[in-house]
């Protein structure tokens, strides 16, 4: 047997007494599912529109694909993704695009694989408070976007083979209206490839206060908050790939406002993530190691992931989020809600797809240099 749970409105018999209604200030709180809405839920997904069962929908190489293009005003609550394609490194090549109320620049333009979390290019399983990926490849996205005027979703292949079945369900709701403080969301996508140290010289003090030679995880310019980054790493050198303090630059680009204790506490694990012989993935609501191989080797790989849904960070004018580690990355992600406007392209597809670059064991004098991959998300 099965069941269905939810809400109904329900009038009482006639003639039957009920109680006079509170006041506002005596109402009790419910939660939000359990008050009336007036939204519509609604679904764009690739079924297949001859009413069979194939459901796919084939992406070619250099082809652009629009998986969803609605009006508004509305949300996005929830992206499903799953795919099947011959490239290893299909989640590299496969582009993401979104596209607020009719502007022709995207506020999202992301490879499929950073978007959802497994940003090395290899599926595995974890789950996030916004982002997950399940045991069979299904990527899951949580965010809340909005929009008001439209909404448009693509994907282009920008691999060399072509994508057999990209499958898509994309939830979400059209609003009479929204608030007036509502913001946009934007991803952008960086990577430094590779990510060389900054190298002292022998006896001198390791110091740094401002910041001058960090990777830089996100930039941006305007209002907004920062709602968190996933950070890819791809070792080319020995040993441990990060130590150095994040740094959070708001609205003056001279000092930050912010600075944290090292690598790993900025992604709320500790102690090297166990270190070479320790290392143990972790996947929480808010922060994440979610893939870790072979640390502290060449060829190590690290997938990263911290959300500031507790506190996001807010600007006013312009946000630097920066770290001093000294590592290799692959790419990183910046999730930011805020008004439509600054985009960063993704690099070259040959930059993207994962290659160990400037292999060597370093001598004990010199730090390693790295590839980094990352995302920051924000309104």
């Amino acid at each position: 047997m099965g069941g269905v749970a939810g809400l109904w409105a329900a009038g009482f018999a006639r003639g039957e007494q009920t109680s006079s209604a509170p006041s506002a200030a005596d109402e009790h709180p419910l939660p939000e599912y359990a008050l009336q809405q007036y939204y519509t839920s609604l679904k764009q997904s690739s079924y297949d529109r001859s009413g069979g069962n194939s459901d796919r929908r084939p992406v070619a190489v250099g082809e652009t694909k629009e998986v969803f293009d609605i009006a508004g005003p509305g949300i996005i609550s929830h992206i499903w993704l799953t795919i099947a394609a011959p490239d290893a490194y299909h989640l590299k090549e496969i582009v993401l695009r979104i596209y607020w109320d009719g502007n022709p620049k995207p506020s999202v333009e992301v490879p499929v694989g950073d978007f959802f979390g497994p940003n090395l290019g290899i599926y595995n399983v974890y789950r996030s408070a916004f982002l997950n990926c399940s045991s069979v490849r299904s990527l899951n996205c949580y965010f809340s976007m909005p929009f008001r005027k439209s909404a448009r979703i693509t994907v282009t292949n920008e691999g060399t083979r072509d994508v057999g079945s990209f499958y898509s369900n994309i939830d979400y709701k059209l609003a009479p209206s929204l608030p007036g403080r509502t913001l946009y969301f934007h991803a952008q996508y960086r990577q430094k490839t590779p990510n060389p140290a900054v190298e002292y010289p022998a006896g001198a003090k390791e110091l740094n206060l401002e910041g001058k030679e960090n990777h830089v995880f996100m930039e941006t310019k305007g209002t907004g908050h920062l709602m968190g980054v996933t950070l890819g790493v791809l070792q080319n050198a020995e040993n441990w790939m990060g130590e150095g303090d994040e740094m959070v630059f708001v609205d003056d680009d001279s000092k930050p406002v912010i600075t944290g204790t090292g690598s790993e506490d900025y992604f709320c694990g500790a102690w090297d993530f166990g270190g070479r012989d320790n290392s143990v993935p972790f996947a929480h609501l808010y922060n994440g190691a979610h893939y870790i191989s072979s640390p502290e080797r060449i060829g190590g790989r690290y997938s990263l992931y911290r959300w500031h849904a507790d506190n996001p960070i807010t600007f006013q004018r312009s946000l630097s989020i920066l770290s001093s580690a000294v590592t290799p990355m692959t790419g990183r992600i910046a999730f930011t809600p805020r008004p439509i406007g600054i985009r960063r392209n993704p690099p070259p597809i040959f930059r993207r797809c994962l290659a160990l670059l400037n292999v060597r064991r370093p001598s004990s004098s010199v730090r390693p240099t790295n590839y980094c991959p990352q995302l920051c998300q924000a309104f």
